[in-house]
């Protein structure tokens, strides 16, 4: 019993003194909890006063706001470029249909849609027994007639015979010549052949199909003699001329290159009010007809402009303005904006380039704010 007495005083000593050192805490953070209410009752009473006082006496609203952290810019002053943006297409001058010129019923076919073929090559043929038979025949009435024609012409050498006998036999043998002629010309056309180097877009004929003179057979697009087509708004006319300086971007194959407007359309499209324009396109590699461009047609220029970035540029009911930064304050400049291209405007009133700009902040801040900027 004497063993366990001392420790049982020791533990409730020790009670003692944490019951002692909880109701401390708790006294402290009661303490805490009063100062806070009665700080915040404290400070709403200040902006009351503050908003008071600001109603009557502006310059002290103004002396009184609290600073907004902000970054600024400067104005650019150099070269600006406007362009004007469109989606042509690739064409070719070349793009022919071949039709028949001769009767008959196909009988081979060597070309394939997309295939790239050179000026000659043959792309079909058409059955040419017929021609071949009367070639034979007028080769055998040729013969003949030039034998008697041989004939004649020696007694009319000798003069023997009459002059319309000579005549006669020189005449039938003129004939079958050309008449052989015209039969070699027609066995020529039924082998059908690419006019010039190129691709064929499409196939219209079947194997085995009956043509005459006249029947589209293929659609053929060469690879030379490219330009680049494009519709232009209305608004452009007069604006984008011949010769003006054109950019172009083939976004399939990442290429770009510089050229010229080689012609403008005179009749606007009365369905979507616009008007072609075709730019010259110099002889490329892997360029092909109908492939999509972006061209960009400069329609305006500035060597010593003003510009800012477009989203700096807000409006009101006086019109558009930009925030400066004036002795440690927000001002309200207002300004007159040009053309604005690729987010970036412009500024023909209003600014000269010495200025700086309220950046990163400029919703934040008003006419006169005090303003901190950021390094």
């Amino acid at each position: 019993m004497k063993t366990y007495f001392p420790i049982l005083m020791s533990a409730v000593i020790l009670m003692a003194v944490s019951c002692g050192q909880k109701d401390e805490v708790a006294a402290k953070k009661e303490s805490l909890e009063s100062k806070k209410k009665e700080m915040a009752s404290l400070r709403t009473s200040i902006e009351a006063l503050e908003k008071e006082i600001a109603e009557l006496d502006p310059e002290f609203g103004r002396q009184n706001r609290k600073s907004v952290l902000v970054s600024t810019l400067d104005p650019k002053v150099g070269q600006f470029d406007h362009f004007v943006e469109v989606t042509g297409s690739v064409l070719s001058r070349k793009n022919v249909n071949i039709s028949g010129e001769v009767s008959g019923r196909v009988n081979e076919i060597t070309a394939v849609e997309g295939m790239q073929v050179k000026a000659g090559q043959v792309l079909a043929r058409v059955d040419s027994e017929s021609i071949l038979r009367n070639m034979d025949e007028v080769e055998k009435q040729l013969e003949l007639a030039n034998t008697i024609f041989e004939r004649q012409e020696r007694l009319w050498d000798q003069q023997i015979g009459t002059e319309l006998q000579y005549l006669e036999a020189k005449n039938r043998k003129e004939t079958l010549e050309k008449n052989l002629a015209s039969l070699k010309t027609q066995e020529s056309r039924t082998v059908i052949r690419a006019p010039f180097n190129g691709t064929v877009e499409s196939v219209v004929i079947r194997l085995g199909e009956l043509v005459q003179p006249g029947t589209p057979l293929f659609q053929f697009i060469g690879d030379s003699d490219l330009f680049i087509e494009a519709d232009l708004s209305e608004r452009y006319v007069g604006v984008v001329g011949r010769g003006d300086s054109v950019e172009i971007t083939f976004p399939s194959i990442d290429t770009n290159l510089k050229t010229k407007v080689s012609a403008v359309g005179g009749i606007i499209n009365p369905n979507n009010r616009t008007f072609k324009v075709e730019v010259f396109l110099p002889r490329m590699q892997n360029v092909k007809p109908n492939m999509i461009s972006v061209l960009r047609i400069k329609d305006y220029e500035s060597e010593n402009a003003v510009t800012v970035p477009n989203y700096l540029i807000l409006q009101d009911t006086k019109g558009d303005y930009v925030f400066t930064v004036e002795d440690g304050k927000s001002r309200k400049r207002y300004v007159k904006r040009g053309r604005t291209y690729r987010e970036i405007t412009e500024i023909i009133e209003g600014l000269d380039g010495t200025e700086t700009l309220v950046d990163k902040g400029f919703r934040e801040v008003g006419d006169g704010f005090n303003v901190n900027i950021a390094q």
